[in-house]
């Protein structure tokens, strides 16, 4: 009996916790006196494990049973021992939330590893085996591109040329089928480091577009384009249901979890549950309903309550309606449950919203989305060509769907000010991935219609309205072409800003919903890992570079919460 993946430690509150494993047959898991069967898709066999009982504010090691024998840890581990930390009094006003995305699966040539450089996140890993359980982080939050399904190590080539039993119409240079997914997961998560991180830091994740492909759901056209492939609908299949399986299941609660419908069909089959699984994942992938209520038949968007923060993460990328104008990140259903989620009662400190696309882009690529996607409506050649741009140059961020993008800026106002006699949250904070480069910027939601300061304080609020930071962190481990770093560092001008401003307004596009926005670090190239810190109603944000296999140095760290956010003088060298 062999545990070949796992324990991965999921959603905790103050009383339970999720933990979910991969086994190699049938077999009943065991945490903590709490224990379940086994379920099984496409031959394989996973767990999630609902461990009640446990008591708030405390740490508690623990031990994986599978059929009554240990199988973790390991006999003769180096590392210490896998906890679950419960929440309470102690640790609600006090939040470490670790994040980042594009995490590249690590090579075994080795020029090919020098290329990508360290993993950030095993380096962060290897630097927590050394610290007190004091400094761990309280959530790991993994902001997509967790594995690659379209851009193949050779290693998983070989794996998927030995496969015999192969459909021939497959391409040799992506995984299709559920079991060729599930090796990207094992490649990336069976790192001995990042597999006990993830064994002891509450692990919250989302997809972005290499889960499943490059560019997945830029547009209706997209979408159109990529189904007449012969083996599309296999690879939909496959890489949401390994979604399904492997991250989304330990995003619930357990409650939610306990309520969902398709989590209940699986666990009433008596035998393999990947043609139910199958047939569901069509559901999620089409766009169904018309007008204003067409939608997703799945919310994969979730929220976690940490003590006095809250964190909602978006589905950016398969909750999206591009099918029928206007287009959007997500459906009004969906964005109406961001909004009650993050309107819920209770006074909160800080509100994080997770998207694995940053919100708040370079100003110049912010213009240059909104305008194409305006011209994108258009028929004919303009239509056409603004299409082919958007696909080219990757054009399909939040700008790019200027009704959601409105949405969100209203959001962040609604939330950001005093409301029923509470106080405002000291900080709205936008983590995202993605772009390949890092960078935080503080925002102004009180701007006027073009984005043009219409009073209030720069530092992203007025009086008692909370500070609005986009952070983002990418990539984790990965490459950027020197060309694209360049493009980079012209995109944050500020005079190009003012023209694509003018420009912008020239095409009469939805424009920047009333908000401005000014960097406050970076832009930051190389592999980066970021930590969102959160004491009472302080924040701070600090990126991190490995420098070692186990030390990683401060490239740049803002406070979000001081008057006017600046970065501190960086602790190592200009970063590269």
């Amino acid at each position: 009996m062999t545990l070949l993946l796992g324990p991965v430690l999921r959603h905790v509150d103050e009383t339970s916790a999720l933990v979910w494993v991969q086994t190699d047959r049938r077999c009943t898991v065991e945490v903590l006196g709490c224990a379940t069967d086994t379920f099984e898709v496409a031959g394989l066999h996973y767990a999630v494990v609902v461990v009640t009982g446990l008591e708030p504010d405390t740490r508690t090691p623990y031990e994986v049973h599978l059929d009554g024998e240990r199988a973790w840890p390991r006999p003769g581990s180096p590392f210490p021992p896998s906890v679950i930390a419960t929440r309470g009094p102690s640790t609600e006003r006090h939040q470490k939330i670790l994040f980042g995305s594009c995490r590249y699966v690590k090579l075994a040539d080795p020029r090919e590893a020098r290329r990508y450089g360290l993993d950030a996140l095993d380096a962060y890993a290897t630097r927590m085996t050394s610290r007190p359980p004091e400094e761990w982080p309280s959530v790991l939050l993994l902001l997509g591109d967790q594995v690659y399904a379209d851009e193949l190590t050779p290693q998983t080539r070989r794996r998927i040329a030995r496969r015999a039993d192969r459909h021939p119409d497959w391409p040799d240079d992506e995984v299709v089928g559920f079991e060729e997914y599930s090796g990207l997961y094992r490649d990336s998560w069976s790192d001995p480091e990042v597999r006990w991180m993830m064994s002891t830091v509450p692990t919250a994740m989302i997809f972005d577009d290499h889960d499943i492909r490059d560019d997945w759901n830029t547009s209706g056209v997209w979408r159109e384009q990529i189904a007449r492939l012969p083996w599309w609908r296999d690879r939909v299949r496959a890489g949401l249901v390994a979604y399904w399986v492997y991250q989304h299941l330990g995003n619930l609660t357990p409650a939610e979890l306990a309520a969902d419908t398709d989590w209940q069909a699986v666990r009433s089959q008596d035998g393999d549950a990947w043609p139910l699984l199958a047939e569901r994942a069509d559901r999620w992938d089409a766009e169904t309903g018309a007008g204003a209520d067409r939608h997703k038949d799945e919310r994969f968007t979730f929220c976690w309550e940490l003590g006095r923060t809250r964190l909602i993460v978006i589905d950016s990328r398969n909750g999206r309606i591009v099918e029928s104008a206007p287009r959007k990140m997500v459906s009004d259903a969906e964005f109406d449950w961001i909004t009650e989620r993050a309107l819920a009662p209770g006074e909160i400190d800080h509100l994080v919203l997770g998207t694995p696309i940053p919100w708040l882009l370079p100003q110049v690529i912010s213009d240059l989305q909104a305008g194409v996607e305006r011209a994108g409506h258009r028929p004919g050649r303009i239509g056409r060509a603004a299409e082919f741009l958007r696909q080219e140059a990757d054009l399909e961020h939040w700008p790019a769907f200027g009704h959601s993008f409105a949405r969100m800026a209203e959001l962040v106002r609604a939330v950001g000010r005093p409301r029923d006699g509470r106080a405002a949250p000291a900080t709205v904070s936008i983590v995202s991935g993605d772009v390949h480069h890092s960078y935080a910027a503080t925002a102004d939601v009180h701007s006027g219609p073009d984005g043009d300061v219409a009073g209030g304080d720069a530092a992203g609020g007025v009086g008692d309205t909370a500070r609005v930071h986009q952070l983002t962190c990418s990539p984790v481990h990965n490459t950027v072409p020197g060309f694209m770093r360049v493009l980079f560092r012209l995109s944050w001008s500020r005079a190009l800003a003012r023209f694509s401003r003018l420009w912008l307004r020239g095409t009469r596009a939805a424009g920047r919903a009333g908000v401005s926005w000014e960097r406050t670090a970076g832009p930051l190239f190389g592999n980066l890992i970021a930590t969102l810190q959160l004491d009472d109603r302080r924040a701070a944000v600090r990126f991190e570079r490995p420098r070692t296999a186990s030390t990683l140095d401060t490239t740049a760290e803002v406070v979000l919460t001081a008057q006017a956010p600046t970065p501190r003088a960086p602790v190592t060298a200009n970063p590269h």
